[in-house]
């Protein structure tokens, strides 16, 4: 036991023999020991640092910015979070990421505006529509293709939304593939009593609401909207690393109120509650992931996240020799990656 988490164990101990003892005058003195073993077991988070998330092009060539993964290399159990858009894009530009292999991960995608068709080599396959989810444990392995919508590449449009990599444990990397496919309205969304705060409830628990979404392990993914000048307190065990994205608008995040503006990232200090405000003038939209850290080792290789080198390598020959599967119609979606690209180019969208 650490020596935070037996400060509240000792603090309780002390206030029944203290105020139970025959020394005790006042009942007034056994109240404040009371209320100051309730305080010293409430302890606010801050954030180590603001980092500014990096932008480069992923996938098919659509950019993104990328909080966790770069500079911030990663948040055990979190790998990876992409955050793409918000573009508006013409007809016949829309990138996705043609077919790719995943394993021993999960991947979560969110999306904010737009459309995406995923299909993969189980034969899984559908479409995921603005404020849908999608949580992939991709286990021992899959090919996916995930693609814009045919809507967006005929007319064009906005597109905007999140994939979050999750590591699973050693004993969950070769489970069986799982799809969660989950639209808007199994999403739980709850406010505060004075109607300042949202939050969508992804995973985990907030404002006495649970999740709909299955996870592997103890996972919070919340998206929490505030209105101008409001704050919120989230409970965060104890036990979670976590970090929260300001992806748009600005505010201060943690104890210490380090200021955060759209596409920065701070990972959480210790503690169990963690408190975010908007600034007075502008919404602030936050992202706060936490969650149970596997403590493993970990092997990375491109879309392949294990715990040893020789489980990689063993990842690529299967993915090299077929035991992966393939998906039909492959030609034709790298082909349709491609005309996009030329499509950006020729009416000047692409900029490196």
């Amino acid at each position: 036991m650490s020596l935070y988490r037996s400060i509240p164990v000792f603090i309780s101990v002390f206030n029944f023999i203290y105020c139970n003892s025959v020394i005790t005058t006042t009942s007034q003195v056994c109240q404040r020991r009371q209320w100051f073993s309730v305080a010293m077991e409430t302890k606010e988070r801050s954030v180590k640092e603001i980092i500014t998330a990096h932008e480069q092009r992923e996938g098919g060539g659509f950019k993104i910015r990328r909080p966790i993964g770069g500079r911030l290399s990663m948040v055990d159990p979190f790998l990876m979070l992409d955050h793409f858009g918000p573009t508006v894009h013409k007809p016949g530009e829309a990138l996705g990421a043609p077919d790719h292999p995943h394993r021993g991960f999960e991947t979560v995608s969110y999306i904010i505006d737009g459309g995406s068709h995923h299909k993969d080599s189980a034969g899984n396959e559908g479409e995921l529509k603005a404020g849908w989810v999608q949580w992939m444990t991709a286990g021992s392995g899959v090919v996916h293709s995930e693609m814009p919508s045919d809507e967006i590449i005929k007319n064009g449009g906005l597109s905007e939304g999140f994939q979050l990599w999750v590591n699973l444990p050693a004993v969950d990397k070769f489970i069986q593939p799982r799809y969660q496919d989950t639209p808007p309205e199994k999403i739980p969304v709850v406010q505060t009593p004075d109607g300042k705060v949202e939050v969508k409830v992804i995973a985990g628990k907030s404002l006495g609401t649970e999740a709909f979404i299955e996870t592997r392990t103890p996972i919070m993914f919340l998206d929490i909207h505030l209105q101008p000048g409001a704050s919120f307190t989230q409970e965060v065990p104890e036990n979670y690393n976590g970090f929260a994205y300001v992806w748009r608008g600005a505010g201060f995040l943690g104890s210490d109120k380090k200021p955060a503006k759209m596409g920065q990232v701070g990972e959480l200090s210790t503690g169990s509650v963690f408190t975010m405000q908007a600034e007075d003038n502008q919404v602030c939209h936050i992202l706060l992931l936490a969650g149970v850290p596997l403590n493993e080792p970990v092997a990375k290789y491109g879309p392949f996240v294990m715990n040893t080198q020789e489980q990689i390598r063993q990842a690529i020959r299967d993915y090299d020799s077929g035991r992966m599967g393939r998906i039909s119609g492959r030609e034709k979606r790298y082909a349709q990656t491609e005309a996009s690209k030329q499509k950006q180019r020729e009416t000047g969208t692409w900029k490196d």
